[in-house]
């Protein structure tokens, strides 16, 4: 069986993460960031976001989720999984 390397796995759990808010000019927006930290550190990633609304949604997913992985080739969050009609 041939060894897999860090760089080949594509989904990884978000195992830490911190959010980080940069601001600007007055009058201006900032933007937010949320560092991601993969497998205990194998990786990270650092998600930017403008959108002040965007930015709350994912800080309430990342609290509220148990599990989080995150698709490295396709930049996407999951959020854990749920029980359909609950």
């Amino acid at each position: 069986m041939a060894e897999i390397t860090p760089h080949e796995i594509q989904v990884r759990q978000v195992t830490h993460w911190q959010p980080t808010f940069t601001y600007s000019k007055p009058g201006e927006g900032g933007i937010y960031t949320f560092q991601l930290i993969l497998d205990e550190g194998a990786d990270e990633f650092v998600l930017t976001v403008e959108n002040p609304d965007e930015a709350e949604n994912i800080f309430d997913w990342l609290s509220r989720s148990a599990v989080v992985h995150f698709d490295m080739s396709r930049q996407v969050l999951l959020f854990g999984t749920r029980k359909t009609g609950v």
